[in-house]
């Protein structure tokens, strides 16, 4: 039975490549740094779960959230997606304006993965809730973006249904059966290296 549970996981950990940051990749951008980029978004506090399918498997390779509070930060567990302008800091991305949050998740959308995107609008309270522990969660490693998140959620008002899981296609199902949920799916053509929409992105940047 031993061997059948480290073989099951290892089979996880594997399905799961795309939450791939190494620890000592990661930014850590000074409480200077991310105060000054500090984003306060107009509309209702929310919560916003990305889910990365890949097209050709069906299996869901990523997930992160999007939390809209007193700021608007992406808790990006274990993400590869980084951009100069957006400082990081234990996995969490602040900065969100519409334009950030609109090239995140374009970025993930590429020949081999579409995303799905699925927002509950919450009280400002559970909002807070979930920003603070977010920030308070420090790095994750490679594999765990769904198992983190998860727990994140469960910590939540409203959220106790969510179950645990290493696997962001559960999550996303766990997340789409919670009351006011809406969801989009974007599909793109884009080339498979996500650094290529980053660096076009960067570029277009430095000429506005």
């Amino acid at each position: 039975m031993i061997g059948s549970a480290r073989l099951l996981t290892g089979l996880a950990m594997l399905a799961l490549a795309g939450c791939g940051a190494g620890a000592d990749m990661r930014p850590d951008a000074s409480p200077e740094v991310i105060s000054s980029a500090s984003y306060r978004h107009e509309g209702p506090t929310a919560l916003t779960l990305y889910t990365m399918i890949n097209n050709r498997s069906g299996a869901g390779a990523h997930t992160s959230l999007m939390i809209n509070g007193s700021q608007r930060v992406i808790f990006d567990p274990a993400g590869t997606v980084r951009l100069r302008a957006v400082p990081e800091r234990d996995d969490v991305l602040y900065g969100i304006t519409p334009g950030v949050a609109d090239f995140y998740a374009r970025a993930h959308a590429r020949k081999t993965y579409h995303v799905v995107i699925q927002t509950i609008e919450v009280p400002p309270e559970v909002a807070e809730r979930a920003l603070r522990l977010a920030v308070a969660n420090g790095p994750v490693a490679s594999a765990q973006c769904a198992l983190s998140t998860a727990a994140i959620l469960r910590q939540l008002p409203g959220f106790e249904s969510v179950g645990s899981t290493w696997f962001p296609k559960r999550l996303m199902d766990d997340f789409e059966k919670l009351p006011g949920v809406t969801t989009t799916r974007i599909f793109e053509n884009d080339d498979d290296d996500k650094a290529v929409a980053i660096a076009q992105y960067e570029q277009a940047l430095i000429g506005q």
